[in-house]
């Protein structure tokens, strides 16, 4: 008999394809773009992603919270406790670091004129992006804490 515990387990790893998986991809996307039609079309895209990440993300926390509320053992695990807390970090740069630095291009998105590309887009966009590696490279992190189980 399948036990809630398996089918946490089962949601879990489903949530980290479809969640974590298009978070990979994002900036991939919009750096496809070479003119202005392309990249508002690119950023569109990007948002229908993002719907993923927001919505596999948060069954992430609540499936993994979930886990270690049957099995409390996990709190004394220290690869589980990293994982939490980075993931709680990656949660806390998503409002705080990534919302705030892509107001600006979003504007610019919005408000610009013509096809070419304006040079402020590709400076505020690349302070963007280095944070969404930052952010990508914590998750790699976490992958790897829940694969290996190192400590």
């Amino acid at each position: 008999m399948i036990t809630f515990y398996k089918i946490l387990v089962v949601i879990h790893v489903f949530s980290a394809i479809l969640g974590l998986g298009p978070g990979f991809i994002l900036m991939t996307v919009v750096k496809s773009g070479k003119n202005m039609t392309e990249l508002r079309h690119s950023y569109a895209i990007r948002h229908r992603l993002h719907i993923f990440v927001m919505v596999g993300g948060s069954l992430l926390l609540i499936t993994g919270l979930g886990m270690g509320l049957i099995n409390p053992s996990l709190f004394r695990m220290g690869w589980y406790v990293t994982s939490l807390f980075l993931y709680m970090v990656a949660l806390a740069i998503g409002p705080l670091v990534l919302s705030p630095k892509s107001k600006p291009v979003k504007a610019l998105l919005a408000s610009h004129k013509g096809e070419e590309i304006p040079e402020d887009y590709w400076r505020l966009s690349k302070v963007l992006f280095q944070f969404e590696r930052y952010e990508n490279v914590i998750f790699l992190i976490i992958i790897a804490l829940m694969i290996l189980k190192p400590f």
